[in-house]
């Protein structure tokens, strides 16, 4: 790796810029292009060793004085935060950030991009200097990225995702002004490794721009294509795909960016069709080289839990955790699926005990921790439940004072549970029908449990236990409950192919719209269901009415956002299916 003195035959001051501070990896103490990139792959493979503030102190340094340094702080922080959801390492990965874009700004060239950079275009080699203000736009509009990421992170709200895209619309003009500049480097025959690494680096950010906004419903796209954005979903893949193949330092962040797409926003934002194949593919590699790696634990266990291998992911949950002490919120994001793994197969008693654990450590929503740990009680027998010391009714009374505001707003996935969780609250409480079941449908979890017969039957069971319950007692959320029953039910009958009965589920909770009183969300999103039970049948012209109905005719009901990427991603996947005649 370069190093450079400061000063030729001067071994005095050479000997005072080095130190042996990181395991016999010394400090700089001047930093050319070259070298900022080496050192931030050098805290990139620490990062992926579990050496998380080894990283951070490589890097902290040069933060202030080189682009690169700066960016691979800040994205450590912002990787946190991601991972993390909560409000503090949000805020401390902002304020990162800005420090970052100050940095990145000293290396810019006042004028145009394309233009202060024209020597590349017509075939004159660049020195330094011009590779640098390549690389300074690059770290520059990455750094915007990120914050735009964060702002995503913070709150679902498709209005705050507007304004967080109005924000970065710079980010993504610079990135345009790179792929510009890069088409010209090209067709110059321009060959040197800053090119290949400003091309790993253009290849993540113009990939994941046009995956981010391709997710987005159209009534939102039209109006960010009105000031420049445009969102291509396979362009966008197939840029990551070739980032994440390159052999640049931001191949892995390439990767990482697809993992997350097929694993968690394909399920939570989409119809659950993330690709598996391709996400084993990327991962496999890095099992390889970094076996022990926390991040590589955790993507291989989540992939395990999406494929329904229930137990080998949670082995693998186990030796995330056991991997790394530093940062305890990787051990978090284990807890929570931990929980959802033990809730597909019903394990009650396990799933309390995550529930319980992120309710005391993590920071992210003590609201939702609360409603899932009472969640998860009602699932219990009376003698299950009493011997863990808890009681109900005062979990769920305690949910509405946990409630928390993210950017001067409400999280949605708390303002659902805080509305359930109301019929504790009253002189007389209703009892929730399998709330449970009802949240892992939220987070698109009867999609996962659906890739296993045994733990689908099992639920079908129980939903059917709860159906016969409730013809034994009336009351003002009864309807609602009989449809909230239904809709499962229907969702477990699918999975074991029984369209036709679950046909006959779906379309029992249309038939009941207008006497739902409360829980009005039921009913688009069962006509969602009942689009994709249509599409599964082949029927995608039928399929496409009910999806589409869903989207024009249902406004203001709990989750809305969250439906409404469902029904984007739907529609997306209709579009470039065969129309089939009704």
């Amino acid at each position: 790796m370069a190093r450079v003195g400061n000063g030729a035959g001067n071994n005095d001051i050479d000997e005072e810029c080095f130190e042996d501070a990181f395991d016999q990896i010394p400090v700089a103490c001047k930093m050319d292009l070259q070298t900022s990139i080496e050192e931030c792959t050098m805290a990139l493979n620490l990062v992926l060793n579990n050496k998380f503030s080894e990283a951070l102190d490589l890097l902290k340094p040069w933060a202030k004085d080189s682009m690169y340094h700066a960016l691979g702080y800040s994205s450590i922080l912002v990787m946190q935060a991601a991972m993390t959801f909560e409000h503090s390492d949000i805020q401390a990965a902002m304020t990162t950030i800005k420090d970052a874009l100050q940095t990145c700004q000293r290396f810019k060239k006042r004028s145009s991009v394309v233009g202060s950079l024209s020597s590349l275009v017509t075939k004159q080699s660049p020195d330094n200097l011009k590779e640098e203000e390549m690389h300074a736009d690059l770290c520059y509009a990455e750094c915007l990225l990120q914050k735009a990421t964060l702002t995503f992170v913070q709150d679902e709200n498709m209005i705050s995702f507007i304004k967080g895209g109005l924000k970065i619309r710079t980010s993504y003009q610079t990135y345009k002004d790179c792929q510009h500049l890069l088409s010209g480097a090209h067709e110059a025959g321009t060959e040197t490794e800053a090119l290949r690494q400003f091309e790993g680096g253009v290849k993540l950010g113009i990939g994941t721009f046009n995956l981010m906004l391709s997710l987005l419903p159209a009534r939102i796209l039209r109006l960010l294509e009105f000031i420049g954005f445009s969102g291509n979903r396979e362009f966008g893949l197939s840029q990551l795909r070739e980032g994440a193949q390159s052999h640049s330092l931001r191949a892995i962040l390439s990767a990482l960016t697809l993992l997350f797409y097929h694993t968690y926003v394909c399920l939570i934002l989409g119809t659950g069709e993330g690709n598996l194949v391709e996400a084993e593919a990327l991962l496999h590699p890095y099992v390889e080289k970094f076996p022990k790696g926390s991040l590589i634990l955790f993507y291989t266990a989540r992939i395990a839990t999406l494929r329904g291998h229930f137990e080998k992911a949670q082995q693998k949950f186990q030796e995330c955790i056991s991997a790394q002490q530093q940062w305890r919120q990787i051990h978090h994001l284990c807890y929570w699926e931990l929980m959802w793994c033990h809730s597909y197969q019903q394990q009650w008693t396990q799933a309390l005990k995550y529930a319980d654990l992120l309710y005391k450590e993590s920071r992210w929503s003590k609201a939702i921790y609360m409603y899932q740990k009472a969640a998860i009680l009602t699932m219990m027998s009376e003698e299950e439940a009493r011997q863990t010391g808890e009681n109900v009714e005062e979990l769920f009374k305690k949910v509405e004072g946990l409630k928390q505001r993210l950017a001067g707003k409400s999280i949605p996935i708390e303002k659902f549970a805080v509305r359930k969780a109301r019929r504790y609250s009253t002189a007389t409480p209703v009892k929730l029908v399998v709330p449970a079941l009802e949240m892992m449908y939220m987070w698109n979890g009867f999609t996962i449990v659906g890739k296993r017969q045994d733990a689908t039957e099992a639920l079908l069971i129980t939903i059917e236990k709860a159906e016969q319950s409730l013809h034994t007692t009336t009351n003002e959320y009864t309807v609602d409950d009989e449809c909230l029953i239904q809709l499962l039910k229907g969702l477990c009958l699918k999975h074991l192919n029984r369209l036709l009965q679950a046909e006959l589920c779906f379309t029992q909770v249309m038939a009941s719209e207008k006497r739902i009183r409360y829980d009005h969300y039921l009913v688009p999103f069962t006509l969602y269901e009942l689009g994709l039970l249509y599409k599964l049948q082949g029927d995608f012209a039928k399929a496409t009415k009910y999806v589409e109905d869903a989207k024009l005719n249902y406004k203001d009901y709990s989750m809305e956002s969250r439906l409404h990427f469902r029904i984007h991603a739907a529609l997306n996947s209709l579009k470039s299916s065969p129309v089939s005649t009704p």
